[in-house]
Order: structure tokens, then sequence, then C-alpha cells
């Protein structure tokens, strides 16, 4: 059906199961596949009465179950693997023209009407997004519905976070970020808040000012036996928010918490301390990556407690065997925008294993080196050399490889110069058709088993004539062709 009536319209989205992929065909037929690694196309069911496609719709999914929610006309309906169902909407509703997937959205639309807002415009927006609350965008100002109705560039949703703004045509705004604020911070900013986060805060505020009350809030907490609740809330928000100043704050009263407590796990703070510096270093405008906390934690490790199981794929290194396997979420981000330096800083400052992070990202910067085609292979070569050195866990066979791959044959025989492993040498050379050279390689390694590799390769590859004036003129490898 498919190839048949085409794809008119098609939304990716992301369940327990991995990302899926739903379709709407030239036949108005809606199908779905719930994980794209193992594609397994399901055909919804019929809408009756579709004879154009929906102005609007998305995906719903949640508890295991995927549906599709669509706008014909003024109804609204659910499909679901078995059934259309039509959801009862009040009288006097419009056309529908966006359907934005909410955050908290339950499995089933409710009919009931929460909220309604005017926005005084008359021509539709052109985008929609919900961050918790509803965000509408135009082509020259967007809409944050709720709690403020204010005024913000157009708007794009940041992996559950936040929404970012870029600045319009004609103005001379900014880009910016709006978080989703958390619930510790919440908590603890809430006008008039009594959290004991907030109150440590305020403690700590007044100890500075060597007033008698931050006495008197932290008598208030620690007789409600709050103060280990206290210190973790203010560790917890520092990682959302994103003014260093702030940061600092709450960090200074979990810190001054700490000193009353007698048994207090110093880890959660300190790894935040490590985050927090990170993310501020890569949000600097000279480098311009607005990773939140909150997205550090979706991509599969914070910067400062890498997850060797999150795999990275690398477009820079040779795909077998791959220079770059797992590091911390950030120095990826870097090495594939060319920030070498940075990404090295970052690795040296998380204390990483040298070849868990300097080793990879130097391997990663030789792959690139290889590809400038402004220098001369000498001078490649020898730039490659100064820099990796005799750093552990780089193989100068790799990047050689990188550089064949790369139509530069010479330069890899240089760096192969570099190699201390003939196992790594011999193979790139009978690649590359240098098989006299291999056979070289192979006997002044005093490796009996290289030098019969070489040898049969030889023989396979070389007329019978050609084949025993090479062998003769290495009296070693002859003699063990003998044998």
């Amino acid at each position: 059906e498919v190839l048949q009536n085409h794809v008119l319209e098609a939304q990716v989205f992301h369940t327990e199961f991995g990302t899926g992929v739903a379709i709407l065909t030239g036949a108005l037929r809606f199908s779905l596949a719930t994980n794209i690694d193992d594609l397994k196309l399901r055909r919804l069911p019929e809408v009756p009465g579709l004879q154009k496609p929906p102005p609007c719709w998305t995906v719903l999914s949640q508890d295991r179950v995927t549906m599709v929610l669509l706008a014909v006309g003024q109804e609204l309906f659910v499909l679901d693997n078995t059934s259309c169902s039509a959801v009862v909407r009040e009288h006097g509703m419009g056309l529908h023209t966006l359907v934005p997937l909410s955050p908290g959205v339950l499995p089933r639309p409710s009919p009931e009407k929460f909220c309604e807002f005017n926005t005084g415009v008359r021509s539709p927006p052109k985008q929609m997004v919900c961050c918790p609350c509803p965000c509408m965008g135009w082509e020259w100002m967007g809409f944050k519905v709720s709690p403020t109705h204010s005024l913000l560039p157009v708007l794009v949703p940041a992996h559950g976070s936040g929404i970012r703004g870029q600045p319009w045509a004609g103005t001379a705004s900014q880009p910016c970020f709006i978080p989703t604020p958390a619930e510790a911070s919440q908590e603890i900013f809430r006008i008039a808040s009594m959290a004991p986060g907030a109150l440590l805060l305020e403690a700590q505020k007044e100890y500075e000012k060597e007033s008698q009350k931050a006495d008197e809030y932290l008598r208030e907490i620690r007789e409600q036996q709050l103060l280990p609740e206290a210190v973790g809330q203010c560790i917890e928000a520092a990682g959302y928010e994103h003014e260093p100043d702030t940061q600092k704050s709450l960090l200074r009263a979990a810190s001054f918490g700490k000193c009353f407590l007698d048994k207090f796990p110093p880890e959660g703070f300190v790894h935040m301390c490590q985050d927090l510096r990170v993310l501020n270093a890569i949000r600097d405008y000279q480098i311009g990556i607005p990773l939140t906390f909150t997205h550090s934690k979706h991509l599969g490790t914070s910067p400062a407690q890498p997850n060797s199981s999150t795999p990275h794929t690398c477009p820079v290194c040779p795909p077998d065997p791959p220079v770059c396997p797992p590091v911390p979420s950030c120095p990826p981000r870097l090495v594939l925008r060319r920030l070498y330096p940075l990404a090295i800083r970052i690795c040296e400052f998380l204390r990483l294993p040298e070849i868990q992070g300097v080793s990879r990202i130097l391997a990663h910067w030789a792959c690139y080196k290889v590809q400038q085609k402004d220098k001369s292979d000498e001078e490649v070569a020898q730039a490659i050399n100064q820099k990796l050195g005799d750093t552990p866990g780089i193989s100068y066979s790799d990047i050689a490889t990188r550089a064949y791959d790369c139509g530069r044959a010479e330069l890899a025989i240089k760096l192969l110069e570099y190699e201390p492993r003939s196992g790594e040498q011999v193979p790139l050379l009978l690649k590359m058709k240098r098989s006299k050279l291999a056979l070289g390689k192979a006997i002044e390694s005093g490796d009996t088993d290289l030098v019969y590799t070489v040898v049969l390769h030889l023989k396979n590859e070389l007329n019978r004539g050609t084949f025993f004036m090479t062998l003769q003129n290495q009296p070693v490898a002859l003699s063990l062709y003998r044998q």
C-alpha cells in the first residue's frame, strides 16, 4: 500500500520500545511501527468520513499503548490497534489546526476543557508545543500561554527540559532558553515558601550577613529533622539552574547545611559541582552548546558519571575497528565540533583514565588531521607523531587506515613507521599492495606466523618466477618457505 499510494506525512516518536515512526499514506490510512530497529508496520483502522488529509494529527504513547490522535473538522478521533473512536467535545468548538503532545498527556484525551486563551491573532500559528504548558509560534513572534502570557521568540522544544527561542527577523532580540522548572527549584523559589531547601537558603544568606536569623531558620529545619532533605533540595536545584550566581548560592547553602550533619554522603555534592563546571564551560557563548542537566541525563550519563554502556558512533574514525568507543556525553559533542582542547581539559578535570578520555580525543584529532590536503605527507606525519607520541591506547595503524581511505597511501606508510606492533603494520601494507615492504616488516618482527602469512599472500598474488625471485632476496623467508 505504501509503495502504491506513497507517504503523505510522517511523524517520528519515542517509546519504551525505541524510536518509532507513524505514516499517513495516499489512501488516507495510518500505519505505524513502534521500533524502527525491529520494523513491524502495523496498519490502523480506517477513519470514517475522511476524504482528505487531516489538518493535524499526532502520536500518543503511554503504558505500552500507541495511538494516533487526529482532527477532522470539528471532531477529534483516536485510532488504536482495533478501533477508531470519536472524542466527545463541547459544542461550539472551532476547527483544529495544531495538536501538540503534552508531556503529561493521558492515554486517551479527556473531553473536559480545562482552559481557553485568546491570542488576539487572526492568522493560525506555524508551530505549537507543550513544555509543559502550551506555547505557540508565528514567523514573527511566539506566545507562552501560561502562567504570564509573555511574548517570546519562535519556540522549539528542548527534550523535555525547556523551550528554546531564536530571534526573529527585524528585531534585536537574542536567542533565549526558558527551562522547565524542576520540582526542587519550584519548592525553593516559590513565594513565601516554607520548604526545607528555601529555609536553608535563607539561613545561609542571613549567616553571611552575620544575622541571628540564621540560627532561627536552622533551628526550625533541625526541629523538623529535615536538614538532610534541605541539603539535597539545594544540591538538586543547583543542577537545573543556568545562572552561575544562582548555582553558587544554592551550593553554598548546601555546604552550609552539611556542616550541621554528622553523616551526609559527599558524593552527590561533589558530582554536582563537577557536572556544573563542565556544563557551564560548554554553555559559554564561545562554545555555544546549551546543554541542560536534564538533557545530559537524557543522553544516558551526566558528564561526571560516564556510562560505558552508551554506544557512541563516530563519523570521523573508521567504522572497523572503532577508534572512539564510549566516553562521557560532553566530549563527543566537542570532538565532533573539533573543539579538541576543551574536550581534553574536561577529561583531565573529570580524571578519566587516559585510555578512555584523552587518548581517544587525540585519535579523533589525528583522523581529522590526515584529511587536510594543504600540507605534505611528511608534515602531517610529523605533526601527528609529535602530538601523540607514545600515548597509550592509540593505534597508528587505525590512523593510517583512515589516511589510506582518504587516498593518501604515502602518508599511511609514514604513519605505520610509528606503529610499534608489526602485527598491526603488515595487514594494512598487504591491503595497500605493498607486499615486499610487508615481508620486510614481518621478518623484522621475528614472528614466524606473520612471515608465513605474507609468504602465502605473495604466492597467491605473484606468478611463480617473480615469487621465487622475491624470496631469493629474503633468505629468512626462503628458509621458512622451504620448511
